[in-house]
C-alpha cells in the first residue's frame, strides 16, 4: 500500500495522522468533504492511479480540488506542479501538509480543517452469531502452496524484468564510456557490451536449452540427423562464456528455428510409414469420448389450428426421437390401427428451433423440405423441462456434427458448498448431476457431461490434492471422462477448483489465480475470497468464490467485504487495471457463502417454508434488498430462486432447521436463509442462459446444502483471418461522432477517455473534453466532439471477428489520472455505414458513478463482410401470442438472455409496427443480448438506475439550495405540481425506484398497479411531454424540514411517437392509480406536449434503420413517467419475477421500451401455424389466447382447470370442440361430473353455430 514502508522514516511519520485515509475511494473522499462543507476542508488518501502516491483533496466553493503527491527517486514527496515550477520536497506527509497549512503556498486555498478518518474497533469484525467469536481455525497446511504472493512481494518475473532493465541502465551509465574509449583507441570489439548482452540473455539461454532438450526426444524418434545436431549443440554449450557463449546462443536459435519448421513434416512422414506397417492402436483413455448418449424419445402433440383441424380432425400425437450420436431426428406420427408414419431428418435439415414465449412447453421446429423451402411444425411437450431437454439434445447433436473446428457454445457447471469443516460424504453425485430441489435438469440430460466444472467450497477441511482427486473420481464415475484440473486456489478453508474436459485442455490459456482476506482486520483468511481466471479460446472467464462475514446484523460489513474483493482481487488482463474485475471478463461468475440473511420473524419464515411460498421471503432477503439499492453486485444477474433456504439445517437431516444456538454470550439466532448463491455478470450482446439453479436434498453432512447451477455460454474462437492482415483499403474503423457523460463529482477538472479492447494493438486516449457544464455542484456534464475523439483501427477487419468484440471505456481526470467511471460497449450493434447511438451507465469500484452516451459506427469494408450463424443463434424465441395466463407474466424469466431472431412468418399490423428489416434485426439482436444482469433482479422497475436517481447525486446530509426549481421542469414549464408527502421524523430516506438497464428490458409499469419500494425522494421532469411528476419527500438523513433536492440533469429524452402518447393517455383515463403507501401522492400523466429535441446536434441523429439504439431511450423518461405505478389488480412480485406484459394495447410502455417502436404490434396468428396450414391473411379461428377459454371456464365455475388446458395446448375454443375425455384427464380434469359439464357445454356451442 502507499502508506507502507519498511525500516527508517516512513512517508507517514511515526504514526499515520488522522487526516490520512489510506485506501479511501475518490467518491467517498468527495462525500466526506461535502459533509464537512467548509472551504479549506482537506484530507489525504492513496492515489488510485499511481502506486506509492497520494492525493490531497481540498474543498473550495463546493468543488473538490485534487492534487497528486508523488515520490521521487530518493523517496522525497512533492505536490505535482506545472511544468517549469520547482516542486517543494518533503520527507514525510505531515511535513508536506504543515507547509500548506500556511497561506499563499500555491493551492486553491489554505488547508484549514482536517477531515479525520473514522476508526472502527477490531472487535466489531467478529462474527458472534455463528460461534466465530472464538479464535478462527488455523489455515490448512496446503493453503500456502497455492496462495499467490501479496501485493508487497515482487514475483520472480518482476525481479527478472527489473534486473534486465538495471543491466542495460548500468551499461549506458558507465560501461558505455569504456567501450567508446576502446573504439577511439582502435579496438574492433566491444567487450563491455558483449558482457552486458550475455548477462541479459542468460535466462534466454537457459530457456532455449530446455526447449532443445525436450525436442531432442522427438527428434530421436522422427529425425535422427537433427537429433545428432541437437545433442552435439547441448554438449558444446556447457562451460562456454564470453564471445563464444553469445555466438553459441545465436547458433542454437538458428537450429531451433530449422528444427521447428521441419519436424512436423518429418513426423508426419514417419507416422504415415508406421500406419502402413502396423495396425492402429487404441487412443489413450484421456482422448476417448464420453459414453454414448442413448436415443431419447419425447411424447408430444402437434399444435394445430382451425385450418389444419379441417384436414386432420382430432389432435395428433407424435414421438420425437433424438439420435445425438447418429445426427438424426425421427418424427413419428401415430395413425389408425396402431400404424406409424415416420420421417427422418438429418441434423443439417433442421433449420431452426423457435421457443414459444407464452406457452412454456411449446416449440416450433423448422425443417428443410426441399432446396430453399422449409416447413414449420409446432409441438406441445409434456412440460417446459422436457422442451428444454429436447433443445439441449438437438444443440448437442448440431455441435457434435458441426463442420466447425472450434465450439460456439460450452456448458458450465458451477457449484458452491459450505462443508461445515467436516469431510464430504462418499458420494456427491446429486451435486454434480444437479438433482434435488429448485430448477433442475431433466433426467434425459443430467448425465450429459459439461465442458467446465467449477467447484467452490467454504469451511473445507480436506487438503487440496485429496479434494480435487475426489471431484475427478466423481466426474469419471458419472461421465467416463478424465477431467483435467486447470486451477486450484485456496485461502485457508476457502477453495476453488476448475476442471475441464480433456478435449478442451489446449483451448485454455492465460490462467490466473488470486485471493483476498477479509477476516478480522482484513488480515485473517477465515473470511475472504479466492479467484481463478482464464481464456477459453477468445473468451475471457472469471470465477470468484467467497465466504463473507456472518451474522444477521452485519449487512454493511458484508457489503464492504464485497467491495474489498472487487477492488483487490488481482485477476485477468493486467492492462485492464483501471477496471474492477466486474468489467475485465466476458463472463464473471461469483459464488459462495455470501451469508446474507432474511429480515423476518423466525416463525413467519418457517411457516412460509412449510407452505413452499418463497416469494415473501425473497422480498426480505438482504442480498436482494442491497442489490436493489445498488450497494452490491451492480448489474449482476441471478436466476430465480425456487428452492428452500440452504442454511441452517440440522446435520444429518434436511427436514429440520436449527435456528438457535447457545453461546457463552447468550442464545444466538440464525434464521433459515439463502446464504449460498451463484450470480453472474456478462458483457452486453453475449449469449448466456442459466439452465438450472437449485440445491441437493440428500447431502446432509453440513448445516448448508450444496447449491448448483448450469449455464449455456457462447464462446468465440481465436479468429484467424483467411485474407490476412487488412490493407489500407480494407481497413475497418471505429469512429466516434460525439460522446457526452454525466459524472458524479464535485470536482471541476478536465477529463479524457481511454479505450481498451482485445481488438486494438494498444489502448488509445482521447483529447480533453471540449464542453463542460454543471447544474448541480455534485455532478458534472462533460462532452467530446468528433475532433477530440480518435479513430480506432482494429487488428482485423472481418465482420465475423468484430461482431464478437467489446470496447472498454474509462473516463479519467487530467489532474490526477484517476478513473471517474468505466463502462463496456458491444461493437456488434454499432457495425454499419451510419452512426449508431449508445447509452449506458458508468461505474467505479462497484458503485454507479454516472452515465455516458454517444454516437459511433464501426465501418467494415465490403470484402470483409462475410459471416456465419452461431450455434446459439439456431434457437430463437417466438414473441407470437398476444396475451398470457391471468396473473402471470408472459415474459420468460431470463429476459434478455434468449437470442431472438426473425420468426419464419411475420405480419406487421398498424403504423407503429412498420419497421424495416435492418432495424428489426438490430432490435432483436439487442433484445437478445441484454442479459438479466442489466435488470439485476428481473423486476426491473425497482432495480434502480442510480445515475438517474436524484437521491444518488445529492451527497448524503448536504441540502441543495436550489430547491425552488424542483417542481418546475427545466424542459417543460407545463409539468403539473405534485403534493409532497410530509416527511417522517427520524426516518432515513429510502432510495427511489428507477428503471434499471436498457430501456427494452426494464420492468416499467403503467398507472394503476402498485410499485414496490416507492421512494420518499424522486423528481419531476418533463421527458418529451410524457413525464410523470414524482412525489418528493424531505428529511434527508432524518432531518425534518430540510430543503428538497433538485433533480439531477440528464440527457433530454428522444421524442415519443404521437400515437403512443395518445394511447397512454387513453389508458390512464381508464383506471385511477391507487397508492401503495398512505402518504404517496397521486400520480398523474400530463397531456402530451411537444417533444424535446435531442442535444448534441447531428451527433445523436437516428441511424439508417430509423431506430435509436435501445439504450438511447432516456432512463429518466421511463423512471419518471412509469416507475410510480403498475397495472391494476396484480399483487407485487418477488424481485426475481419477470415483467408483466399487457396486450394487445400498445401504450407508452411499449413505445419507449424500444424507440422508435420496433415491431411492438403482436404478430399474426398465422405465424404459429405450420406452413402447409396457412390460409393467407384471413382466418376464421378465434384469436389465440386464454381470454376466451378463461371466460368460458369462469362462466361454468371451473376456472381451476384453465392452467392445465393451456399447458396441454388447448388454448382455443374452436380447438376445444374436438377435445376428448382422455384429453381432459391429461389436462387435469379428473372429476367425471366436471368432464361431463365441459363436454356438454362444448357440444351446445357447436350446435349453436
Amino acid at each position: 500500500m502507499a502508506g507502507g514502508g519498511g525500516g527508517g522514516v516512513t512517508p507517514l511519520g511515526p504514526a499515520p495522522p488522522m487526516w490520512y485515509h489510506r485506501d479511501l475511494s475518490r467518491a467517498a473522499a468527495e462525500e466526506l468533504l461535502a459533509r464537512a462543507g467548509r472551504d479549506g476542508s482537506f484530507l489525504v488518501r492513496d492515489s488510485e492511479s499511481v502506486n506509492g502516491a497520494y492525493a490531497l483533496c481540498v474543498l473550495f466553493q463546493k468543488h473538490v480540488h485534487t492534487y497528486r503527491i508523488l515520490p521521487d527517486d530518493e523517496g522525497f514527496l512533492a505536490v505535482q506542479t506545472s511544468q517549469g515550477v520547482q516542486p517543494k520536497r518533503f520527507k514525510t506527509l505531515p511535513e508536506l501538509v504543515s507547509l500548506y497549512l500556511q497561506p499563499n503556498q500555491g493551492l486553491v486555498t489554505t488547508l484549514l480543517y482536517a477531515v479525520d478518518r473514522e476508526e472502527t474497533a477490531v472487535t466489531d469484525d467478529r462474527d458472534y452469531s455463528d460461534g466465530e467469536d472464538e479464535k478462527p481455525p488455523l489455515p490448512p497446511r496446503s493453503a500456502s502452496t497455492s496462495t499467490p504472493p501479496g501485493p508487497e512481494t515482487p514475483t520472480e518475473s518482476t525481479l527478472a524484468a527489473n534486473g534486465l532493465s538495471t543491466i542495460s541502465h548500468e551499461y549506458l551509465k558507465g560501461s558505455y564510456a569504456l567501450d567508446l574509449e576502446a573504439v577511439k583507441q582502435g579496438a574492433s570489439s566491444l567487450p563491455h557490451l558483449n558482457k552486458t548482452l550475455v548477462a541479459s540473455c542468460k535466462r534466454l539461454n537457459g530457456e532455449v536449452d530446455k526447449v532443445l532438450s525436450g525436442l531432442e526426444i522427438l527428434s530421436k524418434v522422427f529425425d535422427q540427423q537433427s537429433a545428432f545436431m541437437v545433442t552435439k549443440m547441448i554438449q558444446q554449450s556447457v562451460n562456454q562464456g564470453g564471445d563464444q557463449e553469445l555466438e553459441n546462443l545465436v547458433t542454437k536459435l538458428a537450429i531451433l528455428k530449422d528444427l521447428l519448421s521441419s519436424i512436423e513434416k518429418k513426423a508426419l512422414k514417419a507416422l504415415q510409414d508406421m500406419s502402413l506397417s502396423s495396425p492402429c492402436s487404441p487412443p489413450p483413455f484421456s482422448m476417448r469420448h464420453s459414453k454414448a448418449i442413448p436415443v431419447q424419445a419425447f411424447e408430444v402433440k402437434l399444435d394445430v389450428y382451425l385450418a389444419e383441424l379441417t384436414k386432420i380432425g382430432k389432435s395428433q400425437k407424435y414421438t420425437l426421437s433424438v439420435d445425438v450420436e447418429g445426427g438424426r431426428l425421427v418424427v413419428m406420427k401415430k395413425v389408425k390401427d396402431n400404424q406409424e408414419d415416420w420421417t427422418t431428418f438429418t441434423h443439417d435439415k433442421i433449420r431452426q428451433l423457435i421457443k414459444s414465449q407464452r406457452v412454456q412447453n411449446k416449440l416450433g421446429i423448422v425443417f428443410e423440405k426441399e432446396k430453399d423451402k422449409s416447413q414449420r411444425k409446432d409441438f406441445i411437450f409434456a412440460s417446459a423441462k422436457k422442451r428444454e431437454a429436447f433443445c439441449q439434445l438437438l444443440q448437442l447433436m448440431k455441435n457434435k456434427h458441426s463442420n466447425q473446428d472450434e465450439p460456439d457454445m460450452i456448458s458450465i457447471f458451477i457449484g458452491t458448498w459450505n462443508m461445515g469443516s467436516v469431510p464430504s460424504p462418499k458420494s456427491v453425485a446429486s451435486w454434480v448431476l444437479c438433482r434435488g430441489l429448485g430448477k433442475t435438469l431433466d433426467e434425459m440430460t443430467v448425465t450429459i457431461p459439461h465442458d467446465l466444472y467449477v467447484f467452490g467450497s467454504q469451511e473445507n477441511s480436506v487438503c487440496d490434492r485429496e479434494w480435487v482427486e475426489s471431484l475427478r473420481a466423481v466426474l469419471k464415475e458419472q461421465t467416463e471422462l478424465d477431467y483435467k484440473p486447470i486451477a486450484v486456489q485456496t485461502l485457508w478453508s476457502i477453495k476453488l477448483a476448475v476442471l475441464v474436459k480433456p478435449e478442451h485442455e489446449n483451448r485454455i490459456s492465460h490462467v490466473g489465480m488470486s485471493s483476498v482476506k477479509t477476516g478480522i482486520a482484513n488480515t485473517l483468511g477465515n473470511k475472504g475470497a479466492v479467484g481463478v481466471s482464464f481464456m477459453f479460446n477468445g473468451t475471457s472467464f472469471g470465477f470468484v468464490n467467497c465466504h463473507l462475514t456472518s451474522g444477521n446484523e452485519k449487512i454493511a460489513r458484508r457489503n464492504q467485504n464485497y467491495l474489498d474483493i472487487l477492488r483487490l482481487l488481482s485477476l485477468g488482463d493486467k492492462q485492464l487495471s483501471s477496471f474492477d474485475i466486474s468489467l475485465r471478463f466476458t463472463h464473471l461468475f461469483w459464488l459462495g457463502d455470501l451469508n446474507y440473511r432474511l429480515d423476518m420473524d423466525i416463525q413467519e419464515i418457517l411457516n412460509y417454508i412449510n407452505r413452499k411460498e418463497f416469494e415473501p421471503l425473497l422480498k426480505v432477503d438482504q442480498l436482494n434488498l442491497e442489490r436493489e439499492k445498488n450497494k452490491v453486485f451492480l448489474r449482476f444477474a441471478e436466476e430465480e430462486i425456487s428452492f428452500p433456504p440452504t442454511y441452517r439445517y440440522e446435520r444429518g437431516s434436511r427436514d429440520t432447521y436449527v435456528w438457535q444456538k447457545q453461546k457463552a454470550t447468550g442464545m444466538r439466532t440464525n434464521v433459515p436463509s439463502w446464504c449460498d448463491r451463484i450470480l453472474w455478470k456478462s458483457y452486453p450482446e453475449t449469449h448466456i442462459v442459466c439452465n438450472s439453479y437449485g440445491c441437493t436434498d440428500d447431502i446432509v453432512t453440513s448445516d448448508h446444502s450444496p447449491v448448483f447451477g448450469t449455464f449455456e455460454v457462447g464462446v468465440t474462437s481465436q479468429f484467424v483471418s483467411k485474407k490476412g492482415l487488412p490493407k489500407s483499403s480494407e481497413q475497418a474503423y471505429i469512429e466516434f461522432e460525439s460522446i457526452e457523460a454525466i459524472v458524479k463529482t464535485a470536482s471541476r477538472t478536465k477529463f479524457f477517455i481511454e479505450f481498451y479492447s482485445t481488438c486494438l494493438e494498444e489502448f488509445k486516449k482521447s483529447y480533453e473534453n471540449d464542453s463542460q457544464s454543471s447544474d448541480n455542484v455534485n455532478f458534472l456534464r462533460v462532452g467530446w466532439s468528433n475532433k477530440q475523439l480518435t479513430t480506432l483501427k482494429p487488428l482485423l477487419s472481418e465482420i465475423e471477428y468484430l461482431q464478437d468484440q467489446h470496447l472498454l471505456l474509462t473516463v479519467k481526470s487530467v489532474d490526477g489520472y484517476e478513473s471517474y467511471g468505466e463502462c463496456v460497449l458491444a461493437l456488434k450493434s454499432m457495425i454499419g455505414s451510419t452512426a449508431q447511438q449508445f447509452h449506458t451507465y458508468l461505474s467505479h469500484r462497484g458503485e454507479e458513478t454516472g452515465n455516458i452516451r454517444g454516437s459511433m459506427r464501426v465501418r467494415v469494408p465490403a470484402e470483409r463482410m462475410g459471416t456465419r450463424e452461431r450455434l446459439y443463434e439456431w434457437i430463437s424465441v417466438d414473441q407470437d401470442e398476444t396475451s398470457g395466463p391471468k396473473g402471470k407474466s408472459t415474459m420468460v424469466s431470463r429476459v434478455g438472455h434468449e437470442y431472438v431472431k426473425q420468426s419464419v412468418v411475420r405480419k406487421q399490423l398498424g403504423e407503429l409496427g412498420k419497421v424495416n428489416e435492418e432495424g428489426e434485426k438490430n432490435c432483436k439482436e439487442e433484445n437478445a443480448a441484454r442479459s438479466k444482469q442489466d435488470t439485476p433482479d428481473g423486476e426491473s422497475s425497482i432495480g434502480k438506475n442510480s445515475f438517474n436517481n436524484p437521491a444518488y447525486y445529492i451527497l448524503e446530509g448536504v441540502p441543495h439550495p436550489s430547491a425552488a426549481e424542483l417542481l418546475s421542469s427545466p424542459t417543460s414549464p407545463t409539468a403539473p405540481p405534485v403534493k409532497a408527502p410530509p416527511p417522517s421524523a427520524g426516518a432515513r430516506t429510502k432510495p427511489p425506484p428507477a428503471a434499471s438497464g436498457p430501456a427494452h428490458s426494464r420492468r416499467t409499469v403503467v398507472a394503476g398497479h402498485p410499485a414496490r419500494g416507492v421512494s420518499e425522494e424522486s423528481s419531476s421532469e418533463d421527458d418529451g411531454g410524457g413525464a410523470l411528476a414524482g412525489a418528493q419527500g424531505g428529511g434527508i438523513g432524518g432531518t425534518v424540514g430540510s430543503t428538497l433536492n433538485r433533480p439531477p440533469p440528464d440527457f433530454p429524452p428522444p421524442p415519443l411517437p404521437k400515437g403512443a402518447l395518445e394511447t397512454a393517455a387513453a389508458e390512464a383515463q381508464l383506471s385511477k392509480p391507487r397508492s401503495l403507501y398512505p402518504d404517496l401522492a397521486e400520480v398523474r400523466i400530463p397531456p402530451a406536449g411537444p417533444a424535446g429535441p435531442l442535444v448534441m446536434g447531428d451527433g445523436f441523429r437516428r441511424g439508417a434503420a430509423g431506430a435509436l439504439d435501445d439504450q438511447s431511450c432516456s432512463v429518466l423518461q421511463m423512471a419518471k413517467t412509469l416507475s410510480e405505478s403498475e397495472f391494476p389488480g396484480q399483487p407485487p412480485r418477488a424481485p426475481s419475477a419477470p415483467p408483466p406484459v399487457r396486450a394487445p394495447t400498445i401504450g407508452i410502455l411499449d413505445a419507449c421500451r424500444t424507440f422508435p417502436p420496433r415491431n411492438p404490434i403482436p404478430e399474426s396468428i398465422a405465424e404459429d401455424m405450420p406452413e402447409e396450414a396457412l390460409w393467407g391473411s384471413s382466418s376464421s379461428s378465434l384469436s389465440v389466447g386464454e381470454s376466451s377459454v378463461g371466460e368460458w371456464l369462469q362462466r361454468l365455475g371451473l376456472e381451476r382447470y384453465e392452467q392445465g388446458l393451456l399447458h396441454n395446448g388447448w388454448d382455443d375454443l374452436e380447438f376445444l370442440s374436438d377435445i376428448t375425455e382422455e384429453d381432459l384427464e391429461e389436462a387435469g380434469v379428473l372429476d367425471p361430473a366436471h368432464k361431463q359439464i365441459l363436454l356438454e357445454s362444448l357440444r351446445q356451442q357447436q350446435q349453436q353455430k
